[in-house]
C-alpha cells in the first residue's frame, strides 16, 4: 500500500496556462464584441472563469460564455502552454518515494485533461472543476497529506482538508498573501520542491 499521496493544483503550479489563457479571450472577445482587459485578467488566473468574466458581462451571458470559453480551449490554449520548470521532477520526486500523484484543479476536467496529455505529466488521478475548500473532499477521498499550488485558494483547499499546504510563487499571489492565507511553507518555484520533499519525509520517518 502506497503510503504518500500528494496533490498538485495545475494552472500556474505545473503548467503556464496564461498564453493559452489569454488567447482564449482574446477570441471569446471577438465573438462577443467585448474588448476584455486581457493583459490584467490574466495576472492573478486562479478562481473560476464565470468570477473572472464577471465584471465585464451582464449576468444572464455568463454562463453561456463561460460554455463557448470552454469550447473554444482545446483548439487556443494547449500547444502553446508549458510546464513550469521543475514540474516533471517534482512528480519524479513522488515516485522516489513510492508516492501517487493526484491534480485537483479548477479547471474543466476534459481541458484539463489535454494539458496532461500534450506535456507528457505523469499522474494517477485529475479531478477537476473543483475551487478553493471544495478541493478538500477529493485530498481527502485519495487519502493525500500534501497540496501544492499557487493560490490562496489553493492553502483554503489544503487547510480544509488538513493536509500541508505548499505554495509556489510562480502565480498570481505573493508570499506574503499565501502566509497569511495559512500556508505551511512557500517554494520559489517546483524546482525546490524535492529537497523540500526528502526533508519533509525524513522529519516524518
Amino acid at each position: 500500500m502506497v503510503d504518500l499521496v500528494v496533490g498538485f493544483d495545475l494552472d500556474l503550479t505545473l503548467i503556464d496556462t496564461v498564453p493559452g489563457f489569454r488567447d482564449v479571450l482574446r477570441e471569446l472577445g471577438r465573438e462577443l464584441g467585448v474588448d476584455f482587459p486581457v493583459e490584467e485578467m490574466t495576472q492573478r488566473l486562479g478562481p473560476p472563469l464565470e468570477l473572472l468574466l464577471a465584471p465585464y458581462l451582464p449576468a444572464a451571458q455568463i454562463p453561456a460564455a463561460g460554455d463557448r470559453f470552454r469550447a473554444l480551449y482545446p483548439d487556443h490554449a494547449i500547444a502553446n502552454v508549458p510546464v513550469l520548470p521543475g514540474a516533471h521532477e517534482a512528480i519524479a520526486a513522488v515516485r522516489r518515494h513510492g508516492g501517487r500523484v493526484v491534480v485537483v484543479t479548477g479547471k474543466y476536467g476534459p481541458n484539463a485533461q489535454l494539458h496532461l496529455d500534450h506535456t507528457g505529466l505523469d499522474v494517477d488521478l485529475l479531478e477537476g472543476w473543483v475551487w478553493g475548500v471544495g478541493k478538500a473532499e477529493a485530498l481527502r477521498r485519495e487519502g493525500a497529506s500534501i497540496y501544492v499550488g499557487d493560490h490562496v485558494h489553493d492553502v483554503e483547499g489544503a487547510r480544509a482538508a488538513a493536509v500541508t499546504s505548499v505554495s509556489v510563487l510562480t502565480g498570481g499571489c505573493s508570499a506574503e498573501e499565501l502566509c497569511a492565507a495559512g500556508t505551511d511553507v512557500v517554494l520559489p518555484g517546483l524546482g525546490d520542491f524535492p529537497g523540500w520533499l526528502d526533508a519533509h519525509l525524513a522529519a516524518r520517518s
